[in-house]
């Protein structure tokens, strides 16, 4: 695997960053992942434009143009002949004297990498069995409104899953509301109207999120954003996620509980795959 590191295509054994640097130390960094379909990358605009804001509020430095990253990563897919995969880009802060202070860094790290992508059934919607996790996420926090390095409740939200033999957790704030999923917004449908946590909750404005508002108005389908507890979920018509990888995904049981199916999920499903 070639991996893109600091403006240089090297093989993957030596794509290495120093221990002294600040992703490493303290997750201080963003990150992005971006499916790539038939050699393109679906909607690269959004997902650069959600970077640049985190780029803003956390003061970072990218080392490289918006068009020079968009040119790296096409010739990257193209270097590795990778026309289906996802495609990773993580920016550190790079390196300072020890201590929390950002002051005067050097040597921001920029690198891409490619991964396989999820092999889905184009017949069916995905299904998952979810948890309620026992971790949280804050409400009303600007930094969940971007995808830093550090992820550490999202980790031992998926930990939890793993355990229980699920596929992902969902993670409540402190006010018992839900957030998102480890890596995924949460939808449900409620009287034919289409529901999601707002972003005050704690969840990340995602960009499968706002395709998802977007059918929805091609649709003719009401949406809404409204705050949710998982009992909210249990009485719902049907509940679904969204994230990069995978699109829309059903929610066929929360906590062991089997969900009820909306119609509306395959349709949306079904919606997303011809945006694709």
């Amino acid at each position: 695997m070639i991996v893109f590191l600091n403006g240089e295509f090297v093989p993957e054994e030596k794509a290495v960053i120093s221990v002294f640097d600040r992703g490493f130390l303290f997750g201080d960094g963003l990150f992005e992942a971006m499916l790539v379909r038939r050699g393109e990358i679906f909607r690269w605009d959004q997902h650069l434009e959600r970077l640049q804001r985190g780029v803003d509020f956390l003061k970072l430095t990218v080392p490289c143009s918006t068009d020079e990253l968009f040119r790296f990563s096409m010739q990257l897919i193209q270097r590795n002949r990778m026309p289906e995969c996802l495609l990773r880009l993580n920016l550190s802060r790079g390196i300072t004297a020890r201590g929390y202070s950002p002051k005067n860094a050097l040597r921001p790290a920029i690198v891409l990498t490619l991964h396989s992508a999820p092999v889905l059934d184009g017949r069916r919607v995905p299904r998952w069995r979810v948890i309620t996790s026992s971790y949280c996420l804050p409400a009303n926090d600007p930094l969940t409104s971007f995808k830093t390095a550090n992820k550490l409740p999202e980790v031992m939200a998926r930990a939890e899953a793993d355990v229980a033999g699920a596929h992902d957790g969902i993670l409540l704030n402190p006010r018992g509301h839900i957030a998102e999923g480890t890596s995924c917004n949460v939808f449900w449908v409620r009287d034919g109207v289409v529901c999601t946590t707002p972003l005050s909750s704690g969840a990340l404005p995602g960009v499968t999120r706002a395709a998802i508002f977007e059918l929805c108005v091609k649709m003719n389908l009401s949406c809404r954003e409204k705050n949710a507890k998982p009992a909210d979920l249990h009485r719902a018509q049907g509940v679904f996620l969204t994230n990069t990888s995978m699109g829309v995904i059903e929610v066929e049981s929360l906590d062991g509980r089997k969900l009820p199916r909306s119609p509306l999920v395959k349709k949306l499903w079904a919606a997303y795959r011809a945006l694709l």
